[in-house]
């Protein structure tokens, strides 16, 4: 089977690390899974660098180009963005070819856009969400949602790379708070931070680390860590390529998002027995439920510090927090199911079950 990805984004978070890895999952399992990406990204680069054939593109009009040209040539076009199923709902017509689409955000589409995007969504042969909060709204609008959640795949640990980061930011001695998160709206820096500058009031064992990159909200992020002075405890470490690595200097992780389809850094942290603090925003309580986590409100910065107090100081707490995460993601999360499905998909919306290697284009 041939499959075009469809992701142009222009930097890498958590859906562009679900791209690249549904792609290796499909090549492993003997089908030709091919990318169309954003010209000179971080999802281009990385998809090139492991052998994947890219089609880069400079933007819309650029995509729309190489659709027409050679869209019919695959045997599945999966959108993993909303922009990429706009046009591909546009040239259905043309391309004549079944169409997925992966919903990664749980925010609700507001009324006056909700018409045009149910009618983009109905394009979708195959509509898939990544998480409960995620498929409430389409299967509100009467969509049938197929639930495929994000995976998370273990990478071996580079000593090396670990202990050049802790000692560059001066991490002996101290414990470790962090999170993983681009400094976005969405992603509520703000409450980090208060939340941090609370903790503060009571202890100073600790050190806290904001990995991601900078976005709409970081000048601002930036301004309130020096307002509240905490220059010496909230470090903003930025974008980093080996963030698995990263895990292991970590004691407790935590997450303060207002929207989160789903929170695959959440999947990380489990995976890699870190306890998780996270906000009840979209899919994240379902994954800190049956105590794997501590959830606390949106907004609630008090909320959060005395979560990630109570973390610190209960090691009993810890140890089965990490216990009954470990299990669940490696369970509920694990790469080779979620291939699977996505294959039981394409096989269902192309009409036929195709083996590993064939093909069954026209």
């Amino acid at each position: 089977m041939r499959i075009l990805q469809l992701n142009i984004e222009r930097g890498w978070r958590g859906g562009e690390r679900q791209t690249l890895l549904c792609m290796r999952q499909f090549r492993a399992t003997g089908h030709e899974a091919e990318l169309a990406a954003r010209k000179g990204g971080a999802l281009a680069k990385a998809a090139a660098a492991e052998g994947f054939v890219v089609h880069e593109v400079g933007g819309m009009g650029s995509l729309v180009g190489f659709l027409l040209r050679c869209g019919r040539g695959f045997d599945v076009l999966h959108a993993q963005t909303a922009n990429t199923l706009t046009w591909l709902a546009l040239l259905k017509w043309w391309l004549r070819r079944p169409v997925v689409f992966t919903r990664r955000t749980a925010f609700s589409v507001p009324a006056a856009r909700l018409r045009k995007t149910v009618w983009k969504w109905r394009k979708a042969d195959a509509f898939v969400a990544i998480s409960e909060a995620a498929a409430a709204q389409p299967r509100g609008a009467g969509l049938s949602v197929a639930l495929i959640p994000s995976a998370v795949v273990e990478f071996p640990v580079d000593l090396q790379h670990i202990r050049a980061f802790a000692e560059k930011r001066g991490l002996a001695g101290k414990r470790v708070i962090a999170t993983a998160a681009a400094l976005t709206h969405e992603k509520d820096p703000f409450t980090l931070i208060r939340a941090i500058a609370i903790l503060r009031q009571t202890r100073d064992d600790f050190v806290f680390l904001h990995l991601g990159a900078a976005g709409d909200v970081a000048a601002q992020a930036f301004q309130l860590v020096r307002e509240l002075g905490l220059e010496r405890h909230y470090l903003f470490a930025g974008f980093q390529s080996r963030i698995e690595d990263l895990y292991r200097l970590m004691d407790v992780f935590v997450l303060s998002s207002r929207e989160e389809a789903l929170g695959s850094s959440v999947l990380d942290a489990f995976l890699y027995s870190v306890p998780v603090v996270a906000t009840d925003a979209g899919g994240l309580p379902e994954l800190t439920a049956d105590g794997r986590g501590l959830s606390c409100k949106v907004g609630d910065a008090q909320g959060i510090a005395q979560a990630l107090g109570r973390v610190l100081d209960d090691a009993d707490l810890r140890k089965g927090m990490v216990a009954r995460a470990r299990d669940y993601v490696l369970r509920e999360h694990d790469a080779t199911t979620m291939a699977r499905r996505y294959l039981d998909e394409y096989a269902r919306v192309s009409g036929e079950g195709i083996a590993p290697g064939s093909s069954s284009r026209e």
